[in-house]
């Protein structure tokens, strides 16, 4: 069994292809390093189970790659995903989610493999049905900042479905919902790396809106163990399913809690809300739990333990180095 991950020395990539090389996997990462990290994968780049390719999928010739001939398995995670990085480039953002994913497709056709393709909960847009089951289409601006990344994610989910019904592509979709850990990089731009950095250095802890809107957070280990049931489950086939913790929290009340845990000394402060920012955000995850028999393990509350801890590793580290 040949796996291969797109977007590997990405924050979920990386840490997939550790878990997976731990459980004796064969894994090829490929990733062109846009918003990836060498970092994030360099403690296993010499593994003998490990192939990593600087490559962009959006290349048609990634199907030209002999190395890809004979996978097994294609976890399809490459794109950037934090609003930072995707509204800096747009067009690659587009061009991955759609000519990306169809290459991926064409890749799980012509070697009848398996295909996840990791879309993502802003697939909603700024909600007007809440909580949000998989049956809500959403409410997506296509004339906004956000649009890049929510609409190509929207058409790389149309793709897989065509696969899946003209070419019996053994397709799943996960539309993944906030996720965190000490992974992130510290530049990243969401809620819980911003959070956990300033409290850290004592910079003001930046809140925007008022702070009011909602989000559900879930912790990378559960994230990642619910994309390798969605693999291997021929349930999950054809099917779109919520990845995410369906514990919900106001942004206000996670900056405090971080501010608190940091023992931080640093101000919050209230910024202007970003253009098309959802106001609420928590999935239904009925089916992750009929199908997958999954749900989510770890708290908010212990994943931010888990993440300080690190990200206070990775400081002394910094400064001793």
């Amino acid at each position: 069994m040949k796996t291969l991950i797109t977007g590997v020395a990405g924050f979920l990539g990386s840490h997939l292809l550790k878990d997976l090389l731990e459980k004796g996997k064969h894994v090829i990462g490929i990733d062109n390093l846009s918003t990836g990290r060498l970092a994030h994968i360099e403690a296993v780049r010499n593994h003998p189970h490990f192939t990593f390719i600087p490559y962009d999928v959006s290349d048609p010739g990634v199907l030209q790659l002999d190395s890809l001939l004979d996978v097994n398995e294609i976890y399809h995670l490459a794109s950037p995903a934090s609003p930072k990085f995707y509204q800096n480039d747009p067009f690659a953002t587009i061009a991955v989610n759609t000519i990306g994913t169809k290459h991926m497709l064409e890749l799980a056709k012509m070697n009848q493999a398996r295909l996840l393709y990791a879309s993502t909960s802003e697939a909603y847009g700024d909600p007007v049905m809440h909580p949000q089951p998989e049956e809500y289409r959403g409410n997506v601006n296509t004339w906004g900042p956000r649009a890049c990344y929510d609409e190509a994610k929207r058409l790389g989910e149309v793709l897989c479905y065509e696969y899946y019904q003209r070419f019996g592509v053994q397709v799943k979709v996960a539309r993944i919902f906030n996720t965190y850990s000490a992974g992130l990089r510290n530049d990243d731009g969401r809620v819980i790396s911003n959070f956990v950095n300033q409290a850290l250095t004592g910079a003001a802890i930046t809140v925007y809106g008022d702070g009011k809107q909602t989000r559900s957070f879930c912790y990378v280990d559960d994230n990642i163990r619910a994309l390798q049931l969605m693999m291997e489950r021929t349930t999950a086939t054809g099917e779109i399913i919520n990845i995410g913790n369906p514990q919900e929290y106001e942004i206000l009340e996670v900056a405090r809690m971080v501010k608190e845990m940091c023992q931080s000394v640093s101000d919050i402060t209230f910024h202007p809300l970003p253009k098309d920012d959802p106001k609420v955000r928590r999935p239904v995850i009925e089916k992750a739990k009929l199908l997958l028999d999954w749900k989510p393990r770890i708290h908010l509350e212990e994943g931010l333990r888990l993440t300080i801890k690190a990200y206070k590793e990775q400081r002394v580290e910094r400064i001793q180095s």
